[in-house]
């Protein structure tokens, strides 16, 4: 519960020094810097290095692959019937396509099937969201920011993106154990990536552009929390015919709302902040709701 109040607060306070006008214009741009450079690979050092693996979980792991798979053409060819600008596109493919699988997903997983499933979101995020984030998510960023990258300017994009470094840091040292002083500082550097997020996008939310972007709005967060976990329950229930706790936990958390992260990278890459700052603010509210009824429909699966 304190981690969703967590939300709230940081999101009001970056809409609340906005409209004061005590921040600079240029906060969310300093924000999001720490963020990349920061907070983002101390969290990936420290997660990365300590997960376990287990061939049972690969269905959970490659659930935000195949969700980030089918966002990218869909969005791809929607866009091209409604007309809407390349960054608008570029927008809802990297926060329709990826889900807050951690820090509304974790709390979520223990509210509604209690603490001993926590290690299933720790996969689909750490395995899932994450990685698609790190390496195909910013290849999308730079496809739909620069529209004329060169394959050598995409490789280039993802080899110096902060948080691929540090996952490969990470893979690397797995071996070795990290002394608990290093622990408590990693710790320390990645709890700054919510609330700094939040605020960043709480900086930039302003409902008077609702109107503009209402059908780009409604088709992003219809897919994030209705399509998107449907389509997977289709296949891994229906088609694989995979049933259990780690199934249900698995869709459930396909059903999360906006990743805040890849709202931060879509920012940071100037597409659609309007846009960006609408899903995040109104797709987390909004993911209370229909998760409970998620979680109502899950429950029926055995």
């Amino acid at each position: 519960m304190a981690n969703i109040i967590l939300l709230a607060v940081c999101l009001l306070a970056g809409i609340g020094l906005r409209k004061t006008g005590r921040f600079p214009v240029s906060t969310p741009s300093a924000l999001n810097g720490f963020i990349i450079h920061i907070s983002l690979p101390a969290l990936a050092i420290l997660h990365i290095h300590n997960l376990k693996l287990d061939g049972s979980l690969l269905l959970t792991a490659a659930m935000a692959w195949l969700l980030f798979g089918l966002a990218w053409p869909l969005f791809h060819f929607s866009g091209k019937l409604l007309k809407l600008p390349r960054r608008t596109v570029g927008a809802l493919i990297l926060v329709g396509g990826l889900g807050n699988t951690s820090f509304v997903g974790l709390p979520m997983i223990e509210a509604y099937y209690g603490k001993e499933y926590l290690g299933i979101g720790i996969i689909a995020d750490q395995l899932g969201s994450f990685m698609v984030l790190s390496t195909i998510g910013i290849l999308a960023a730079t496809v739909y920011s620069s529209g004329d990258a060169s394959p050598r300017q995409m490789l280039r994009k993802i080899l110096f993106f902060p948080p691929f470094q540090a996952l490969l840091l990470a893979l690397l040292l797995r071996p070795v154990a990290f002394p608990g002083w290093g622990v408590t500082i990693l710790e320390k550097l990645g709890s700054t990536l919510t609330p700094l997020a939040l605020v960043s996008v709480g900086f930039q939310l302003q409902f008077g552009g609702l109107k503009e972007v209402l059908k780009p709005l409604a088709a992003g967060l219809g897919y994030k929390l209705l399509l998107g976990p449907a389509l997977i329950y289709l296949l891994y229930v229906i088609l694989l015919g995979s049933t259990g706790n780690v199934t249900q936990i698995t869709i459930f958390e396909a059903a999360m709302a906006p990743m805040i992260t890849a709202g931060i990278i879509a920012i940071d890459h100037e597409l659609d902040p309007p846009l960006v700052g609408m899903m995040v603010g109104i797709g987390i509210p909004l993911s209370f709701l229909t998760l409970h009824f998620w979680h109502m429909f899950l429950t029926g699966i055995r």
